[in-house]
């Protein structure tokens, strides 16, 4: 895969600083970008693609733009109401309230499994993953990004006074805005890192690793994660392309 360009950074970038106001316009655009990484490795007119934890549908909707199969499983009911995903993905019949830990699917049914911004979400990630790489046909691609912890965003909302503690950065977020924060640390949000999950990733037997670099990072992605220490802090968000084995 080759490196993603500044102008492509800048402009994911921008539509992140904007997401609290313009949510559908940040999200569309990711959704896009996405479909494009995925649609380098698979072809995806007429394959089915599993959008795990995928919230309101902009990431179903841009794969099933481009003629795939796209089905959405999501855990909170109220991301799949019908003023929520209806209008984002055109039709509920392709979405599911279902839990990532145990997916209410066969074994290899996916050609593509999907799933970005969510593992740093989950208490068990490698159960998680598990469940991502079980619901994957044998040769089809696993997509799975996270915002690693002690990125400058590792903090969400509340980012980055989390580097100073989450109780803390929490609480200023609260106080700053007069709303409760979204994230709760070990709730909801999850100090996840990128060497461990590299780590557990490299020591399957399931899965290949195509890539694991930067999801935004527009200069030699895949550099960073391999230095130990210095990829905690400036990957920002990893991203692993996954090929499951035979």
């Amino acid at each position: 895969m080759r490196d993603p360009s500044f102008g492509r950074s800048l402009a994911l970038f921008r539509a992140f600083l904007r997401e609290q106001d313009d949510p559908r316009a940040a999200y569309e655009l990711l959704a896009r970008d996405a479909a494009d990484q995925v649609e380098r490795l698979v072809p995806l007119k007429g394959r089915v693609v599993v959008d795990v934890g995928g919230g309101s549908g902009y990431f179903t909707r841009e794969f099933r733009r481009r003629g795939a199969h796209g089905y959405l499983f999501e855990p909170d009911p109220a991301e799949l109401a019908p003023a929520g995903f209806e209008r984002v993905a055109g039709s509920a019949r392709t979405a599911v309230v279902a839990d990532g830990y145990l997916l209410p699917l066969a074994d290899g049914v996916a050609d593509v499994c999907f799933s970005s911004n969510v593992l740093e979400h989950v208490r068990d990630p490698a159960t998680f993953l598990s469940e991502l790489v079980r619901v994957t046909r044998p040769g089809g691609l696993i997509y799975v990004s996270f915002t690693n912890w002690l990125s400058p965003w590792g903090g969400h909302e509340w980012a980055p006074w989390h580097y100073l503690g989450a109780e803390r950065a929490r609480a200023r977020y609260e106080r700053r805005t007069g709303r409760a924060a979204k994230h709760r640390l070990g709730e909801n949000l999850f100090a996840i890192g990128v060497g461990p999950t590299l780590r557990h990733v490299r020591g399957r037997d399931d899965v290949e690793i195509l890539s694991a670099r930067s999801r935004y990072w527009p200069v030699l992605p895949g550099v960073v994660t391999r230095i130990p220490v210095v990829r905690e802090f400036a990957t920002w968000n990893l991203l692993l392309l996954l090929r499951r084995c035979p």
